[in-house]
């Protein structure tokens, strides 16, 4: 005789057999396998990169501290999402795996957070990823980067010496610098017209990012925000002599904030994300429009 209780039981596990599967399961075979490399199988890249997807989209993140409120991996988390729109919005492109390290010395016992790479290392890697999409069927290898270790010199001086090797052949590589410097230095002036403080590392532009994108996951400590004032922003002008009758300066904070990130918000956050994606899009795509024959 069957109980009601085994009966309940019986009819759960039938309706659970034959409900849908989550929202997230359903996606995965959305968007982002048709643009990450990572998230696709081999027959999908292949039969990508014969319908027009031949741009290699190489990009790279960091992982250092980035101040008490943002987690270390934030360059990496950042450009995730960052690459994968711009591969979205190039139509063309596949983005490759982001890469966590870049050239930083700042590994510290006292802000333990930052793990980076030597310029030396970070050439020959580039140089590697880059051959290796070429083997796998790319006719263009895009490098750019979402940290400012070896910007611009690792990442120019490695597309030109891999372009030159490879243009003959119809394949090149290029350094996309607009998504880093133009923006970067567009962000700055934008938050002047605001009456917002510039800054550096883990102030407001990668605190207001960071927000944007994962501040409902973790990626930003909230509660900690409105205490992120650090160091001041590039201290005083270089070479100029320190001025006798100026007040002691201040004992260093050194929490990894240069600059202040109390005024950060999601909005600012969305602004830049935007600039770095519309900057690096319109880049990209100057350089694989067809060369205008000349006379």
């Amino acid at each position: 005789m069957t109980t009601p209780r085994l009966l309940v039981a019986t009819t759960l596990i039938g309706l659970l057999a034959i409900a849908p599967p989550p929202a997230r399961a359903q996606q995965a075979a959305g968007p982002t396998s048709e643009v990450e490399f990572e998230m696709m199988t081999w027959p999908e890249v292949k039969a990508a990169i014969e319908a027009g997807k031949t741009t290699a989209l190489i990009y790279t993140g960091g992982t250092e501290q980035r101040g008490p409120q943002n987690v270390n991996g934030g360059h990496n988390l950042m450009a995730k999402e960052t690459v994968r729109a711009i591969a979205v919005r190039l139509g063309n492109a596949i983005a490759l795996p982001v890469l966590p390290y870049t050239p930083n010395n700042g590994a510290s016992a006292q802000l333990p957070g930052t793990i980076g790479l030597t310029n030396e290392l970070l050439a020959a890697i580039l140089e590697r990823l880059s051959e290796q999409a070429i083997t796998t069927g790319f006719k263009n290898v895009i490098l750019m980067g979402d940290h400012g270790g070896g910007q611009p010199d690792v990442y120019a001086s490695t597309a030109a010496k891999l372009d030159a090797k490879y243009a003959a052949q119809g394949i090149h590589v290029f350094y996309c610098s607009d998504v880093y410097s133009k923006r970067q230095a567009d962000f700055d002036a934008y938050l002047k017209t605001q009456n917002l403080p510039t800054g550096g590392h883990a102030s407001i532009p990668d605190t207001s990012e960071m927000l944007y994108l994962g501040g409902d996951k973790g990626w930003v400590r909230r509660d900690l925000v409105k205490s992120a004032l650090g160091d001041p922003a590039g201290g005083g002008r270089r070479g100029q002599p320190a001025d006798p009758n100026a007040p002691p300066a201040p004992p260093r904070l050194n929490n990894g904030i240069s600059g202040d990130a109390r005024p950060s918000t999601a909005e600012l956050g969305r602004r830049e994300f935007e600039m770095k994606i519309d900057y690096a899009v319109k880049q990209i795509q100057g350089f694989l429009a067809p060369a205008k024959p000349q006379g």
